[in-house]
């Protein structure tokens, strides 16, 4: 049952005290990634690499040495992260085969404390899209598809129907982390989040998704997307163990000139009992167009629920908000025009066998290598940044952030502490229902909740909350302000103490572990 306990109370303490070793915890993990291979989560499953680590990790406990909390900890990490020795393709044709010579910080951060990396996950190709079903290694499957709490509420015409279409999306692009963590598959996940690619799934896949402030974790190793909005995201089953990662990963990094210079402590999550003292904010603009009602309603509960705590609960503005999907459009299409320029063909990653002239080459290398979506970016992102249009489009939408960036300061500094939405306009979707839609209209139905904070730079959180009416998860966000990550956590954890999000029930998992865990109700796991 240790594999759905918390790292700082429970699976740390049973690893110092011999009741599980840290080879049994990998090889249950690696047991449970072949038994759940049909969500598709991961590209590359690190077998060899993560025993030995764990072989390494035990017999420091054997000589009562531990790096730390996270020693012998099985963990997964997406795959657009670099890790020296095992592939890195971020879901492309673009990058399959391509192994990077070192790894990105935050990956030899966890290896410098211990944790057992088990693999990389799966993404829509260059972390390009909201639903993890971009990518050239097939979607990924949300978990709950195959949960009791769904099955008993989804009524298919047939059995074969319940089977091949009645699947639902995991959201993006960090989907396969978010399917990993929900699976029990590792105790936590790295993603990453430039418009919300952390958040969205972890909202889909009823996990903890944290995006920390911008700069406060190296992203050096991230292959870039947007570099002025890109942060790596933690994925965790209980907002305790997201604050234990962070602790190993924050920090400032000589290899990422935009990381933080002051000195991260590490900081444990007090109990809040009292909320009295707090002012949480709801931004009236987050009633957004699309938003179901029941997520309305259950965001309204919520800030009932902090009120009847003691709270105070005041509406907000952010005027501005309504210009930021579109804003973030143009900032984001132009960066990854300029990002993707370094894939030509010539230095690493595919190259097509055309070589009539170098023109050529690169032209074929890219048709080849990118799939419709990151063409359609690096198109429109070239078009903002033409000479004519560059102050029209690209200087325009650099103004507008900032307006939306100030309409933050300017709550936060009304006296509000924390500020409440929702993280999706809706639970998650069929996947037959969601690629009806291009992934340019998705994204921004997806993002639009979640991408003002990649704007302003701030942190935010989402927090597993209920089940919708088919028994699918629903998550509201928090966003907090700028590093100040151990008030917004300690809000999160106290929220979700409140709400007691029921734990999945995976028929795979429990058919594995023998239904030891069918009665466990809370999914927080420390």
């Amino acid at each position: 049952a240790v594999l759905k306990d918390g790292l700082r109370s429970q699976v740390s303490a049973a690893l110092k005290e011999g009741r599980v070793t840290p080879t049994e915890l990998c090889q249950r993990c690696l047991a449970l990634i072949k038994s759940t291979k049909f969500l598709n989560a991961y590209i590359t499953v690190a077998e060899e690499t993560a025993l030995k680590q764990a072989e390494e990790s035990e017999e420091r406990y054997k000589r009562g040495q531990p790096l730390g909390l996270l020693d012998g900890i099985p963990i997964a990490v997406k795959d657009n992260f670099n890790t020296a020795g095992i592939e890195t393709t971020c879901a492309s044709n673009m990058l399959k085969g391509y192994i990077s010579p070192y790894n990105a910080t935050v990956v030899q951060k966890l290896l410098d404390q211990g944790a057992v990396l088990l693999g990389k996950t799966n993404l829509d190709e260059f972390a390009m899209g909201s639903g993890s079903t971009d990518g050239v290694f097939g979607p990924v499957r949300n978990p709950w598809s195959y949960s009791k709490q769904y099955r008993e509420k989804s009524v298919p015409k047939s059995h074969s129907e319940d089977e091949e279409s009645n699947w639902v999306i995991t959201g993006g692009s960090s989907g396969g982390s978010a399917a990993a963590v929900s699976s029990f598959t590792c105790f936590a996940a790295l993603g990453s989040d430039t418009g919300g690619s952390t958040r969205n799934p972890a909202a889909h896949c009823g996990v903890v998704g944290l995006k920390p402030t911008y700069g406060l974790i190296s992203r050096h190793g991230l292959i870039p997307l947007v570099n002025s909005m890109d942060v790596p995201g933690i994925l965790t089953r209980c907002v305790d163990d997201a604050a234990v990662l962070l602790g190993s990963l924050a920090g400032h990094d000589p290899k990422d000139s935009t990381t933080v210079q002051d000195d991260f402590k590490p900081f444990e999550l007090p109990d809040l009992t009292d909320v009295s003292k707090l002012s949480i904010g709801i931004p009236k603009e987050y009633h957004a167009p699309g938003l179901s009602s029941e997520i309305l309603a259950l965001w309204s509960k919520a800030a009932d629920l902090f009120k009847n705590a003691g709270a105070k609960v005041v509406e907000v503005s952010l005027p501005h908000t309504r210009y930021s999907i579109v804003c973030y459009h143009v900032l984001c299409t132009a960066e990854v025009a300029s990002n993707m320029a370094r894939f030509d063909g010539l230095e690493y990653g595919h190259r097509s066998d055309k070589k009539e002239s170098t023109e050529s080459m690169y032209a074929a290398t890219r048709r080849e290598g990118f799939n419709d979506v990151v063409r359609g970016r690096i198109l429109s992102g070239n078009y903002f940044l033409l000479k004519q249009n560059y102050e029209k489009y690209f200087v325009k939408a650099q103004k507008v952030r900032r307006l939306i960036a100030n309409d933050f300061v300017k709550v936060f500094r009304s006296g509000v502490d924390i500020l409440l939405t929702p993280t999706t306009l809706s639970d998650p979707a069929p996947y037959r229902e969601f690629i009806q839609e291009d992934n340019r209209t998705r994204s921004a139905q997806d993002d639009v909740l979640t991408q003002a904070a990649n704007m302003a730079g701030l942190p935010a959180i989402n927090v597993p909350t209920a089940l919708s009416e088919r028994g699918l998860p629903v998550g509201l966000q928090f966003i907090g302000r700028s590093f100040q990550e151990k008030e917004l956590l300690t809000v999160a954890k106290w929220f979700e103490k409140q709400v007691q999000f029921p734990m999945i029930q995976l028929e795979e998992v429990e058919r594995h572990d023998n239904g030891v865990f069918q009665h466990q109700k809370s999914a927080s796991f420390s």
